[in-house]
């Protein structure tokens, strides 16, 4: 990789650049927020076993291809870890480091067509960095609802994938023209939902499929656009305080050996019990977040009208 007329060096260079970026806002945010005294809601003390434990499982199989975002966000709800309008903050920050290796792995070893990958990941940039701005800034009752739905989407594409729904697809490594756009537009609309909770592993697959790309080459687009959308977002929630600095940092240490494991070592797992599992727990998970919403709503109302 240390040609320079090999495109993705650059890609590489940008990546490198903006999870640097991330990583000492977040150092500084965190010393702002230590030194004001901030020490509750799960910013004091290092992470505890269950939140490194997280971050290992999820990231784990993350890599493999079945998403980290509905997996983490059914484990922090049903364990409470943080409070839900934390979650999405937590979740793009924490899993930042973890997806930004796999990230330079496959766009490493699998071959993508190299204005089709920047086009696509730019757009799923852009989709995140106006989606943050909007949910760093929803209420509680709103993002609890957001999420819920996102849950929801989130299990039936798992269910399209344990029952083959979306086994499309061609041999192409790239796209032009109307595909392009078109895909791009998809790209964008992922992004922007991807900070709500809804993760854009899965979507990518069926995008990327359907406009008759090699389903492969899902990989190297679906974690660069996720390792460049997330430092982007991520900075917006930081800004906001909306995450939970210690149960970020459980992502962050469990998740990067996870990577590594999964990369080079285990590549593949019956993964269709892992899926009808993660399934279970996600559909639990919405119905205790849409639940919580409804209460959160009817409080606010009960509030107003006393």
């Amino acid at each position: 990789m240390s040609d320079f007329s090999d495109p993705r060096v650059y890609l590489f260079s940008a990546l490198a650049v903006l999870t640097a970026g991330l990583l000492i806002a977040w150092v500084r945010a965190a010393a702002a927020a230590t030194r004001a005294g901030r020490g509750n809601d799960g910013w004091s003390g290092p992470p505890n076993f269950f939140e490194v434990a997280v971050g290992f499982v999820t990231n784990f199989f993350d890599t493999l291809g079945i998403g980290s975002f509905a997996p983490t966000t059914s484990l922090f709800k049903l364990k409470k870890v943080v409070s839900d309008e934390e979650i999405p903050g937590t979740m793009m920050i924490g899993h930042t480091p973890p997806v930004v290796v796999q990230a330079f792995i496959f766009i490493a070893i699998i071959s993508v067509e190299s204005v089709t990958l920047f086009v696509l990941v730019a757009a799923a940039v852009l989709g995140a960095w106006l989606g943050a701005g909007v949910v760093a800034r929803l209420p509680r009752y709103r993002i609890q609802i957001g999420m819920g739905v996102a849950l929801l989407i989130a299990a039936a594409t798992f269910l399209m994938a344990i029952f083959e729904i979306t086994t499309v697809g061609g041999e192409a490594a790239g796209l032009s023209g109307g595909r392009l756009a078109l895909a791009a537009a998809c790209l964008f609309v992922l992004g922007a939902f991807m900070t709500i909770g809804i993760g854009i592993y899965a979507p990518t697959m069926i995008v990327v499929s359907m406009m008759g790309l090699n389903p492969a080459v899902a990989f190297p687009i679906m974690m660069g656009a996720s390792a460049f959308l997330m430092p982007v977002a991520g900075l917006r929630f930081l800004k906001a305080g909306r995450y939970g600095l210690r149960a970020a940092l459980g992502l962050a240490i469990g998740g990067l050996p996870a990577v590594l494991v999964a990369a080079f070592i285990v590549r593949s797992l019956p993964l269709n019990a892992m899926r009808w599992l993660v399934v279970a727990v996600v559909l639990y998970a919405a119905i205790l977040m849409l639940r919580s919403a409804a209460q959160e709503r009817r409080s606010r109302i009960d509030g107003a009208e006393a």
